[in-house]
């Protein structure tokens, strides 16, 4: 393993690529729909690398408090490097370490499709709210909304099968507005809401695309290699050319459902 192998954990590559290309753009709609502002204490649940909890730590000032959970000690890792004031802490979704009523708000980004149990997610991060507290919750849209996935998709699917076409469809489990609506019923969250947002997503190049998806250990991570990795490369670059621009980035809308509900 060479060096820059080593410099590259999954989530540094997250935090280099992922994170500007997609993500960033994110984390001031969800702060702004959980109306983050000064002195509050927010958490942050499936916090990644970061880039939310440290948005809703600048709204907070000094007077409030951020904390970020995540199950993954690299992604924590990456994210400590970014702020020493707020609070970083392993932990799930599912059994959230803190008493009743503990947050004005309680946000989460992408990081709700991959839960293992999503109605016990929701449930403690309601618990954990305060009264007149807000959860807001993004997750990724429908796949057939966003154009340039969609046809990655298919491509996977052609050259390499069901298998690994399902684990790139992974992040967008959750596109479906209705049954995010069943779970919060089932969840006791009885003035829930879900908008779609749009967003778009960026890359400099076909190749630096296909090479962070192909890294990504959430989905094609593992799954792929050297050599069905240039084959994917060589049809990428036929297939996904109409979403590349004249300066050669790749950009095509990638919206959102974000779910919106206020502790009664």
């Amino acid at each position: 393993m060479n060096m820059q192998q080593v410099a590259h954990s999954p989530a540094e590559i997250y935090d280099e690529l992922f994170v500007p290309a997609l993500f960033e753009q994110w984390a001031h709609v969800v702060a702004d729909e959980a109306g983050v502002w000064l002195n509050q204490r927010v958490l942050d649940v499936a916090c990644g690398t970061g880039v939310l909890a440290c948005t809703c730590a600048e709204r907070v000032g000094g007077g409030g408090s951020v904390v970020g959970l995540d199950p993954n000690d690299e992604m924590l890792n990456v994210a400590r490097r970014k702020s020493s004031s707020i609070e970083w802490l392993n932990g799930r979704a599912e059994s959230l370490p803190f008493p009743d009523q503990s947050f004005d708000a309680v946000v989460s980004q992408f990081g709700f499709m991959f839960f293992e149990d999503r109605l016990a997610a929701l449930r403690e991060m309601m618990r954990v709210l305060r009264p007149s507290g807000r959860l807001v919750v993004a997750v990724c849209d429908a796949l057939d909304h966003s154009p340039g996935y969609a046809v990655l998709a298919e491509l996977l699917h052609r050259l390499f099968g069901e298998q690994v076409a399902q684990a790139f469809r992974a992040p967008f489990a959750c596109g479906d507005p209705q049954p995010l609506f069943s779970l919060c019923t089932a969840a006791g969250i009885v003035n829930a809401k879900i908008m779609r947002h749009d967003g778009k997503l960026r890359f400099a190049s076909i190749s630096s695309l296909v090479s962070t998806e192909r890294a990504c250990v959430w989905t094609l991570g593992g799954l792929l290699n050297d050599a069905q990795f240039e084959r994917l490369l060589e049809q990428a670059e036929e297939s996904l050319l109409p979403f590349v621009t004249a300066d050669g980035n790749v950009v095509f809308v990638m919206p959102a459902l974000i779910l919106t509900a206020i502790k009664p």
